[in-house]
């Protein structure tokens, strides 16, 4: 796998992994730059955006960014103006074009949690004010809203159980994965953790 910076969200996690995408001139998208270390004779595969700029030793020269994600999503095209960035570092210069790709990705995200199987109001405006009572709490009492935070734990695991049995035998893994915005790898690991089942059943 090769190094470059990569977002995820607490919900959606590696099913959503985002990171910010190079395309060349032609719309194709370069290869990684393997990256010797001479001390060893090894090296690293690198996919930095920032390394395409044509530079000897680095990628070849983007010609824009685009937000990318691990569920096959692309973003729009960011064309990157060379006349301006000149010989400055890509990674400085280019990094207003970097961050719309990252606000292109959140906007993404938010559209996988609009599909994904509403939550009834009432449940989501409780989880809300839990969450806003446990960071009151912690501020006062760590230690009671450690306690909390536990029994929480306690009680997901105790309604996931029947949830995840239910949900397996009412829906495929495929409408399971849509009800929660994640990959079926994903998918198939959350309900075999919460069913208490082996995922390679």
């Amino acid at each position: 796998m090769s190094e470059r910076e990569t977002w995820t969200t607490e919900e959606f996690g590696s099913s959503h992994t985002g990171s910010v995408g190079v395309l060349l001139a032609d719309g194709s998208v370069p290869p990684e730059i393997f990256i010797p270390m001479m001390s060893s004779g090894g090296g690293h595969k690198v996919s930095q955006w920032s390394i395409y700029d044509g530079g000897l030793g680095h990628g070849p020269r983007a010609a824009a960014l685009r937000a990318v994600c691990s569920c096959g999503w692309t973003g729009p095209e960011q064309q990157l103006d060379w006349d301006e960035i000149g010989d400055g570092q890509l990674a400085e210069t280019a990094r207003a074009t970097a961050d719309t790709c990252t606000l292109d990705w959140d906007a993404h995200t938010e559209d996988v949690e609009r599909s994904a199987i509403p939550l009834p109001e009432t449940v989501g405006a409780l989880l809300e004010q839990l969450r806003a009572e446990l960071e009151k709490l912690e501020r006062t009492s760590p230690l009671a809203a450690l306690r909390a935070a536990r029994r929480l734990e306690v009680t997901a695991v105790e309604v996931g159980y029947w949830a995840a049995h239910n949900g397996r035998r009412d829906a495929t893994v495929e409408q399971v994965a849509a009800a929660l915005g994640t990959n079926e790898a994903e998918t198939r690991k959350t309900l075999a953790r919460f069913g208490r089942w082996s995922p390679y059943r």
